[in-house]
């Protein structure tokens, strides 16, 4: 398989790198046309792509959700964070909710699409350094997507697991978003395997483990005081872990 994977990687990697290339002009002009609409429209077909690229690796991504989920609500998505192939997913699957993400700065810059899509999509980018920076940027992220509706999503380990297992969570970020989002419920997502796709390093690449997405069922930010809420979270993402 390593063998194999030695032949393969340099054709995802390719195919990846294009895709990013190809749909920086197009967010570019969707955004400057049509505003936030267009350039979503336009996201959303770079992360089908995405998604669907990571079968050159012989990886299937796998989505469960068995919960109801509606439009009319925004939602925090809490999940447990593996590999920047988390990412594509989450952004196709609820794309009817529309994500927005809360990213480390370093991230706004030097990316092909990635960049432009963090910086005018409506993340929240936190400079980790500048505690100060990182609240402001929180408090105005978290008034937006309730003025806009939309959703967060948010990796409450703060740096990707690189063995799958599960960090400590760190739930300020969360507590922040919550705080501006009262009436908003939290959806735990178990994340599993896309660790594995770097688990040579960065090259070559893994073969064959399907990344998982499992939804859990949403829970309201008022049910529980803050602490036991998140500590409830963190339970059911980490139990199903494997």
């Amino acid at each position: 398989m390593k063998f194999i994977s030695y032949l393969l990687s340099p054709i995802f990697m390719l195919t990846f790198f294009l895709l990013l290339v190809v749909f920086q002009p197009l967010q570019w002009l969707s955004f400057n046309l049509f505003g936030f609409k267009g350039h979503k429209i336009v996201v959303d077909v770079l992360n089908w792509f995405l998604v669907k690229s990571m079968l050159i690796l012989w990886v299937p991504v796998r989505f469960e959700n068995k919960h109801s989920l509606s439009k009319e609500n925004n939602y925090i998505f809490v999940a447990n964070h593996q590999s920047l192939f988390d990412i594509p997913p989450l952004i196709l699957y609820f794309r009817k909710y529309s994500p927005k993400f809360v990213a480390k700065i370093e991230l706004g810059k030097g990316i092909p699409s990635i960049s432009y899509n963090l910086k005018y999509g409506g993340a929240a980018l936190i400079d980790r350094k500048d505690p100060k920076q990182a609240l402001t940027a929180l408090a105005n992220f978290s008034k937006r997507i309730h003025k806009e509706n939309w959703s967060a999503v948010i990796f409450p380990e703060g740096t990707r697991s690189r063995t799958g297992k599960p960090k400590k969570f760190a739930t300020n970020g969360i507590k922040m978003i919550a705080k501006y989002n009262k009436e908003a419920s939290i959806v735990p997502i178990s994340i599993n395997n896309s660790w594995k796709v770097y688990k040579y390093g960065k090259f070559p690449l893994g073969l064959g483990s399907p990344i998982t997405l499992k939804t859990h069922a949403p829970i309201k930010i008022t049910s529980l005081p803050f602490d036991e809420l998140m500590a409830k979270v963190e339970t059911i993402i980490t139990s199903h872990i494997k």
